[in-house]
């Protein structure tokens, strides 16, 4: 069950951006929260969306893309972000720009125990991996900050993340709707 229905449309305004900054591989791994921006991806015919079974092969395909000339993004929840510290190393050390968009569990109104430990750690593991995290917490905030860390990774060479507050993709419940 998903609350906030009336939010404003921010997963269309996050696709024109990535667009807009030439973005044409967009890993991901299923997730709700990120469902209507896969969807737009998927209908773009200048993108490239590629379904993962983990987050790490998300890295792996923005380095690839990277080193092949080409633009990628890894949208991801926050509990795959403690698969990828491993594969954001090598991004590090070999200086290959890296962004992720992130929807974040384990906070606004969360029932789930187990997303607990890694919603509350994502934004220092994406640190101490050496990311630079932006987080959205209003619909008008996540287009500026897609933009921003998408600069920062590709015209700077170094990885970003856009943490994307659970308030914005609503809360869950496993009950169901009767």
């Amino acid at each position: 069950m998903h609350e906030y229905a009336d939010i404003p449309d921010w997963p269309a305004a996050a696709h024109e951006r990535l667009r807009a900054l030439g973005v044409a591989q967009v890993g991901f791994v299923p997730d709700a929260g990120h469902r209507k921006l896969i969807e737009l991806c998927q209908a773009d015919a200048g993108m490239t969306a590629v379904p993962l079974t983990t987050e790490e092969e998300g890295v792996a395909l923005a380095a690839g893309a990277w080193l092949g000339g080409a633009r990628a993004v890894l949208l991801m929840q926050s509990s795959g972000v403690g698969n990828c510290p491993n594969m954001l190393a090598m991004m590090k050390a070999c200086g290959i720009p890296f962004l992720a968009l992130v929807t974040m569990r384990g906070e606004w109104g969360e029932f789930n125990p187990w997303q607990l430990p890694m919603g509350q750690t994502t934004a220092a593991t994406l640190e101490l991996a050496g990311c630079a995290v932006y987080r959205a917490e209003t619909p008008a905030a996540v287009a500026p900050a897609v933009e921003a860390a998408a600069r920062l990774a590709f015209d700077a060479g170094a990885m970003a993340a856009v943490l994307i507050a659970q308030k914005l993709i609503g809360t869950k419940t496993f009950k169901e709707e009767g």
